[in-house]
């Protein structure tokens, strides 16, 4: 693991996100391995929320995809990774209701809960199976273009 990896590995069980995390693998029965750079493998999830294929609580990635499948799409691991670091910079827990907020604000502007999210556009839309609805402005005010 590099020096920042190792960092967010501790900022995430010290910030109470990562044992927050292994207490929902082992409430929803999610068997727990070892993934790469610190982060840990949940799989089998089967609780109905979220709705997600995958979550992540601090270092804890947690799949509905059995063991030996979760963690193999390396883009999603980036993106469910990225996840990890942005509950380190928000002192863990508190990333909960702020990534409530961003969804609450994506919803009320895009119509769903990722494409003007905060949180799920700096972990990579794509990369998280999300659909970039947020059409940006092409046109100025009279209809003509802007140009720089």
């Amino acid at each position: 693991m590099t020096p920042a990896q190792r960092l967010r590995q501790i900022a995430n069980v010290l910030n109470l996100s990562t044992p927050l995390g292994l207490a929902v693998a082992v409430a929803s029965r999610s068997i727990v391995s070892p993934g790469p750079r610190g982060l840990l493998i949940a799989a089998g999830y089967r609780w109905k929320l979220p709705h997600a294929g995958a979550f992540t609580l601090g270092n804890v990635i947690l799949y509905r995809a059995p063991r030996g499948v979760a963690g193999t799409n390396k883009v999603l691991l980036g993106h469910e990774e990225r996840h990890s670091t942005q509950y380190a910079y928000c002192l863990g827990l508190p990333f909960l209701a702020l990534y409530g907020v961003a969804a609450g604000w994506s919803m009320l502007r895009s119509g769903d809960p990722a494409s003007r999210n905060f949180f799920e556009r700096q972990a990579g839309l794509v990369a998280g199976g999300y659909i970039d609805t947020h059409q940006r402005r092409q046109d100025g005010p009279a209809g003509k273009r802007i140009e720089a």
